[in-house]
């Protein structure tokens, strides 16, 4: 059996990026203990989008179902795709024909890699056809995980609103901005992705990791 694995999904953030501030709020010289304020835009980062979000249904990221938020996984990469490429169900492969209801799909591109170029790695990014979209509501995806901050086009409001609504609407919960998908060895792993229960919250950065060895080796719950 191979030894649990834990890979780290998650990019790190700090206050030169978009969305992101940090100010000290106390020393150790000053005060006796460091502690700051941090303000985070709340899709900030590697995070979870709740329905709120787009107006696609009551919930909050506060009422989101722990279930909801880990679980087996499947990974297929994609990787190499064009800035811009639109991913459709054809890209899944067998995957599309051997996919089971409630498990979760992340869709490895790299393109974590981009994140030091803030206009491609926001402007630039594969987004997700509308095809692919209603085939992760009718196959019941759990969690959909993608590597650019968002599942459409950001500069679109007609196909990010639309793409959204389907995904969040049918009960699939986005987590956009992974990072280092790269580094699993296998097909299927469990993945976590934690956000704060925030009241009422629209979406909420999160720390998104998973158990990348052999179901045996899973957490048990």
């Amino acid at each position: 059996m191979i030894a649990p694995r834990l890979v780290d999904l998650t990019l790190t953030l700090a206050p030169d990026q978009r969305g992101v501030a940090m100010e000290p709020k106390f020393t150790v010289a000053r005060d006796g203990w460091n502690a700051a304020t941090w303000h985070l835009y709340s899709h900030a980062g590697t995070h979870m989008d709740s329905q709120h979000h787009f107006a696609a249904g009551p919930e909050t990221i506060d009422t989101k179902p722990l279930e909801n938020c880990l679980g087996p996984a499947v990974v297929v990469n994609l990787a190499p795709l064009s800035p811009r490429q639109l991913i459709t169900v054809a890209h899944l492969g067998t995957v599309a024909d051997n996919f089971a209801a409630g498990e979760s799909l992340l869709l490895r591109t790299d393109w974590h890699k981009h994140a030091g170029d803030p206009a491609l790695y926001r402007d630039g990014l594969p987004r997700l056809g509308e095809d692919l979209a209603q085939w992760c509501v009718a196959h019941r995806v759990n969690m959909l995980g993608v590597e650019p901050p968002s599942v459409a086009d950001v500069n679109n409001l007609p196909e990010v609103t639309r793409i959204h609504r389907i995904l969040l609407g049918g009960g699939v919960t986005i987590v956009e901005g992974l990072a280092h998908l790269d580094r699993l060895t296998q097909p299927r792993v469990f993945f976590h992705a934690l956000p704060l229960r925030l009241a009422g919250g629209d979406g909420c950065p999160v720390r998104a990791f998973a158990y990348d060895t052999e179901p045996g080796a899973w957490p048990r719950f």
